[in-house]
């Protein structure tokens, strides 16, 4: 599974997002820090749960990094993330 299904898979198990877009931006980095050859190390995700509505903008940010997990979040170098 790549880091890109893997992220959408933790999320949509933990958000029940109704729109969920993850976008594997990693070549646009290209020569930048963190870049690594065949991608998959920069990432803009856009979600939209009714889970995350009610909480303010950094516990939104929190949950989502806590959904993904440790492991996967040591993985990518850069997370954009777009929360609704």
């Amino acid at each position: 599974m790549t880091r890109r299904e893997e992220i959408e898979k933790r999320l949509n198990d933990a958000f029940a997002p109704k729109q969920l877009e993850v976008v594997d931006d990693s070549e646009s980095h290209r020569g930048h820090a963190g870049f690594q050859e065949g991608g998959e190390s920069h990432f803009n995700v856009l979600i939209r749960s009714e889970q995350l509505t009610s909480m303010g903008r950094l516990a939104r940010h929190r949950a989502v990094h806590t959904a993904l997990g440790k492991d996967l979040m040591a993985q990518i170098h850069a997370l954009a993330l777009d929360i609704k």
